[in-house]
């Protein structure tokens, strides 16, 4: 029998409060309800105690004492607004803002910057203290752009980045007044093995680390009259850009996101999801060839592993280089969205590609870096030509003056806005894994995935590694050499797992055939371009908006997808045939630690 949990009993003033054993002043505080100040803190994620926001009084105790280092004790007396607390606080406030520009009404973060935030909430209204500023640098890369101006050293990116993600760019430089967080050797994160993530910028409380703006070049784009302007939108944008409208954590709003596309001028609204099936139905194929070819003795790389998440891609070309073949040749969805864009739309509509620009809607600050890749062009020209975050779409959206939240609901354009619910689900960690299943099975054995709801449960939710195995049997002719083979697949999302499991793979110890690996923690719902919330909260509730668009669509499998079968009938021909090689499938580059292309044959 499970020992029962161990409470304890304070005060925190006046109210009775009971904590969990090992808990903070500050987390019983929270679970009771009490606001308690805090910068440097992050809630399962960084535990600092430095920014001295979150001091309180402690009845017997000599000093303050900061409310996230200090567990509650049994009997503690705790007051979070003595006049002591207020005014340390507004000190310790003070004296961050005196090392901190005062350029609010142009700062992107104003209005959602924390430190702006509790310097309202302390009742600060001017500027005391005034001496030397340190002297930052701006870093700028195609996903991320680093203002060490702005930092104020909570060090919330070097948990994520040391501690969640296990790449471990980012660290405290120097000393004292001169104390940078970034790269060793003053190196650009565009100098060393990021990944471009961009768990750091959803981690950062101000505007010292933010993903790259392309909100400029895309109004000049709208505004181009010789211009097509098409835009796409990713699975997860529809369960995360509610919240920058004050809608609930995790609402589905698709209807609403695709009129809000077409008040923005956009000549065409298209979806993600379209080009999700379309990698399934690339990806399965790719898959089965792949097995096919073991099985009868012949040479294809095993585990296969997913290709849609390039901060993965990045990690894996810098870590693992000599693995880039286990990696599936599939584009991600986006890309090849833009690559059908500008060859089947265009030679549908009669235009010039060049005459097209793409933008991609996306969750993710690294697919800006990934539409820079060289391997991401056909015929000289991008596949995409610039990627916004759900974040900047929200901005975009206010810029304009839309009333999001009362928009009324309309559908995406066809024939590129048509999509399954399998494809719904590439938004959330186990999402791509699940719907190449769907579509693999049905495809080898004639009969749907014998799983409740099509939902391969042993692969959903939000633990770090999740394994599956699914027997095939009695397999349509076609797929007799498959006959009684058991695939093994394993799923993780963020690169602290990816690690665990490339160990394995890399040492030929795997058991594993297919392999799905998210950059981020929990998907790329939680992705670093996505609204800011906690991720605990977060991934919870979009998972089920998720869900939720998946069980009520009329089609639920890739392969079921006319639009897809159009596409192939009357232009692709068949899957892994040569034009989808030429249009939907790539390679990837071997990097060195400071993001130096290393030659292929030096790749071990």
């Amino acid at each position: 029998m499970a020992e029962k949990e161990k409470s304890i009993h304070l005060t925190i003033n006046g109210k009775p409060v009971v904590a969990k054993e090992g808990q903070t002043i500050l987390q019983a505080a929270q679970d009771s309800n009490i606001y308690i100040p805090s910068l440097c803190y992050l809630e399962g994620v960084h535990q600092f105690g430095g920014c001295r926001m979150c001091m309180v009084e402690v009845e017997g105790a000599r000093t303050l004492v900061a409310a996230c280092m200090v567990q509650a004790k049994e009997g503690m007396v705790v007051k979070t607004n003595s006049a002591k607390a207020r005014h340390a606080r507004k000190l310790n406030c003070e004296l961050i803002l005196s090392d901190h520009p005062q350029d609010c009404l142009s700062c992107r973060r104003s209005g959602n910057c924390e430190l702006q935030h509790l310097a309202q909430y302390l009742g600060i209204t001017e500027a005391r203290f005034k001496g030397e500023m340190s002297q930052g640098i701006v870093d700028v890369t195609p996903s991320i752009k680093r203002d060490t101006n702005k930092c104020i050293l909570c060090r919330r990116c070097v948990s994520v980045c040391n501690e969640v993600q296990k790449v471990g760019v980012l660290n405290a430089q120097n000393r004292g007044f001169k104390t940078v967080i970034g790269p060793a050797g003053g190196k650009s994160l565009n100098d060393v093995d990021c990944t471009n993530c961009g768990q750091c910028v959803a981690a950062c409380p101000v505007n010292a680390l933010s993903g790259t703006g392309s909100i400029p070049q895309v109004w000049e784009a709208i505004n181009d009259p010789n211009k097509r302007v098409i835009v796409q939108v990713a699975p997860a944008v529809r369960v995360g850009i509610g919240e920058e409208f004050g809608l609930p954590t995790g609402t589905p709003v698709t209807g609403k996101l695709a009129t809000a596309l077409k008040e923005l001028m956009f000549d065409d609204v298209f979806d993600t999801n379209y080009a999700a099936d379309l990698t399934i139905m690339e990806e399965g194929s790719e898959f089965l060839s792949r097995a096919k070819a073991v099985l009868q003795g012949g040479k294809a790389t095993l585990p296969m592993i997913t290709s849609c998440s390039p901060g993965w891609i990045k990690f894996l070309e810098h870590r693992y280089p000599q693995c880039i073949a286990n990696l599936s040749t599939c584009k991600s969805p986006h890309m090849m969205m833009g690559a059908i864009i500008k060859s089947y739309y265009a030679q549908k509509l009669g235009i010039d590609p060049k005459d097209m620009y793409v933008v991609s809607v996306m969750p993710c600050t690294a697919k800006k870096f990934e539409i820079t890749r060289p391997e991401m062009q056909n015929g000289g020209l991008p596949n995409v030509d610039a990627v916004i975050t759900t974040r900047e779409l929200a901005h975009m959206i206010r810029e304009a003056g839309l009333d999001f939240a009362n928009l009324p609901e309309s559908s995406f354009d066809a024939p590129l806005g048509i999509s399954s619910g399998a494809a719904d689900i590439f938004g959330v960690t186990g999402g791509v894994m699940e719907a190449a299943l769907r579509t693999v099975y049905e495809l080898v054995t004639g009969r749907e995935l014998p799983f409740k709801g099509l939902h391969v449960t042993p692969i959903e939710g939000n633990e770090q590694i999740k394994k599956a195995e699914l027997k095939l049997e009695n397999c349509l002719p076609h797929y007799s050499y498959l006959e009684g083979f058991v695939v093994k697949v394993a799923v993780t999302s963020g690169f602290a797992g990816a690690d665990i499991l490339m160990k394995e793979i890399a040492s030929g110890k795997a058991e594993y055939h297919f392999v799905e690996v998210m950059g981020c923690p929990g998907g790329c719902i939680v992705g670093g371009g996505q609204p800011r919330a906690t991720v605990r909260a977060a991934w919870n509730e979009r998972a089920k908006g998720i869900y939720h668009e998946d069980d009520n669509k009329k089609l639920r499998k890739s392969h079921e997808n006319p639009a897809i079968q159009k596409l192939y009938s009357e232009f692709l021909l068949e899957p892994l045939g040569h034009k989808s090689h030429d249009l939907l499938h790539t390679h990837y580059t071997p990097r060195g630690r400071y993001n130096e292309l290393l030659p292929q044959e030096d790749k071990e």
